[in-house]
């Protein structure tokens, strides 16, 4: 018999059916009327070829097929419910699997190193595999396909079903070369626009957040080098008389021959999110997985920018 067309729903129409031995009465126990209820009956018939209930003097009798089928289909309604009541717990301790994290290079270097260390004492068994990405679509792709259980990046957009909280806000400092030419360019906007600068453009479009503001006043700069790695431009700056405009958190803890100042222009401050998709946010390890990284944000950074 092919069961694919079969309704559920009939299930409980039966069992209600078999309590009450009342058509009127089985159909107010579910919340039928008693015409929906007598169609259920109908239904219930054809799929069985059995009358299953006939009149008595005391109400619906049913027959011996109805009691046969009594059993198996209140283990059906009884799996159902335990289904549906189940709330999966989450035990880090004894936890093994794999969790996929999505990030960038900057919280990379800022978020893996404490929530490696976090992960190694409380949940042994889980092992993280980090995607790297480039802009807040691939984020929200990754997402969108369960590729990544999580992600790191600017704030999201308005799709309902990308939801987030925040981590961490970056602002920008500029580097030079410590007793280098370069180092006057730090000390004013004109000196800065003379400068050649070290752009990171992770994207490769050549125009980042400087130009964005220096093109608001009319004006732009002179760039002497473009690269994708915002963790490289430290070492260049140091062995160049180029200037570079980073994340503080970049320059943190980066070597003593580099001088540090607040640019000479107003820049916006960088916020970064923790985003993860909707279905997944009730899942119990995905919330203690969520919680882990918004503690290791909230640690103080072990390096302080000292700007001069």
């Amino acid at each position: 018999m092919d069961h694919n067309g079969f309704d559920l729903n009939l299930i409980a129409a039966f069992q209600a059916l078999m309590a009450e031995r009342n058509v009127t009465r089985a159909a107010r126990r579910i919340g039928l009327t008693q015409p929906a209820m007598s169609a259920a009956l109908a239904r219930l018939r054809r799929a069985t070829g059995d009358e299953l209930f006939v009149r008595s003097p005391k109400g619906l009798a049913p027959t011996p097929r109805a009691l046969d089928l009594a059993r198996p289909f209140g283990q059906i309604l009884e799996t159902v419910d335990i289904a549906l009541d189940h709330r999966p717990g989450f035990d880090p301790v004894s936890a093994s699997t794999r969790v996929t994290l999505a990030l960038s290079e900057h919280p990379a270097h800022r978020l893996l190193p404490g929530l490696g260390r976090r992960l190694a004492a409380a949940a042994p068994g889980i092992d993280l595999q980090v995607l790297g990405f480039q802009g807040r679509e691939d984020a929200i792709r990754l997402l969108d396909e369960a590729v990544a259980d999580l992600a790191v990046g600017v704030p999201p957009g308005p799709e309902a079903r990308i939801l987030s909280a925040p981590l961490f806000t970056e602002v920008f400092v500029c580097i030079a070369r410590k007793g280098g030419p370069a180092e006057a360019a730090l000390a004013d906007l004109p000196s800065f626009l003379d400068a050649r600068h070290l752009l990171v453009s992770p994207e490769g479009d050549g125009f980042g957040v400087v130009d964005q503001a220096l093109q608001a006043q009319g004006l732009r700069r002179r760039v002497g080098l473009t690269l994708p790695q915002m963790y490289a431009a430290p070492a260049i700056i140091a062995e160049t008389d180029l200037v570079a405009t980073l994340m503080a958190g970049v320059v943190a803890g980066a070597r003593p021959d580099l001088a540090v100042s607040a640019p000479p222009l107003a820049l916006p401050a960088i916020p970064f999110h923790l985003l993860w998709h909707r279905r997944t946010d009730d899942h119990p390890a995905q919330r203690w997985l969520r919680q882990q990284v918004i503690e290791v944000a909230a640690e103080p950074a072990q390096d302080e920018v000292l700007l001069f």
